[in-house]
């Protein structure tokens, strides 16, 4: 079995986990796309598999599912699987202004949240630099699997861009998480809630259960882990003025 079938397989299963067999969440491709029922309650499920790139043509198929979810049952939870490999770098994208379709379907993702939808994110395998930003960072909960790999620049390619060793840069980043990759730098700096590790029924009914405020907390999160020791308090004094 080669490792696309592997990671198949393997969403395959959380997707049958958290919503039970016959779900009708269909794959096209690298891309997710369906409403499936838990609990009584249906669910929109978008995402993508297979560590993919998003170009625009996925970037505009997750944001139009969005759409319907807000159009077809104001209030639906979108639950978002992320698993990709950044954004897609060719010269048809470019042209094609990916840059906006990713922004756009990130835009979507904020008017759910504002209109109450309750929008959650779920790392499956990989989750890089600006395709984690429009799809984990874009919901108002997001977490991981066990495995999961989130990183916004790979140690080595940021290596290259500053021109500090390796060395120096991871042990730059064992001080401050804002530097470095990972899931638990990550959950320190308030992008990720925790890791979903064992029933994932009851992590996603819980998920539900919290209450919509409408507010981004993490900022707060990255404070309270001592992730990010400023970044909450330079927010609140720009909104007070100061």
């Amino acid at each position: 079995m080669n490792a696309k079938s592997e990671t198949k397989g393997a969403i395959d299963g959380v997707l049958a986990a958290l919503f039970g067999a016959g779900h009708g969440i269909v794959r096209d491709g690298p891309v997710i796309a369906g409403i499936a029922r838990f609990e009584g309650r249906a669910v929109t499920v978008i995402g993508t598999a297979d560590r993919t790139t998003i170009g625009a043509d996925v970037a505009l198929r997750l944001a139009r599912a969005t759409l319907d979810a807000m159009h077809d049952e104001p209030g639906r939870p979108i639950l978002v699987i992320v698993d990709n490999a950044g954004h897609r770098l060719s010269r048809r994208d470019e042209l094609m202004g990916n840059n906006g379709c990713i922004a756009h379907l990130t835009r979507c993702l904020d008017t759910a949240r504002r209109r109450g939808h309750r929008v959650i994110g779920l790392v499956h395998d990989l989750a890089v630099s600006g395709g984690f930003m429009a799809t984990g960072l874009a919901t108002d909960l997001c977490f991981a699997l066990p495995g999961a790999e989130v990183r916004v620049m790979a140690p080595a390619a940021m290596a290259r861009v500053t021109k500090i060793p390796v060395e120096r840069l991871n042990e730059l980043a064992a001080a401050n998480p804002v530097l470095g990759p990972g899931v638990e730098n990550f959950i320190r700096v308030g992008g990720l809630e925790g890791v979903w590790d064992g029933d994932l029924k009851a992590h996603f009914r819980e998920a539900l259960a919290r209450p919509l405020t409408g507010d981004d907390t993490r900022r707060a999160l990255g404070a309270a882990r001592g992730g990010r020791s400023a970044a909450a308090a330079v927010a609140a004094r720009v909104r007070a003025g100061a």
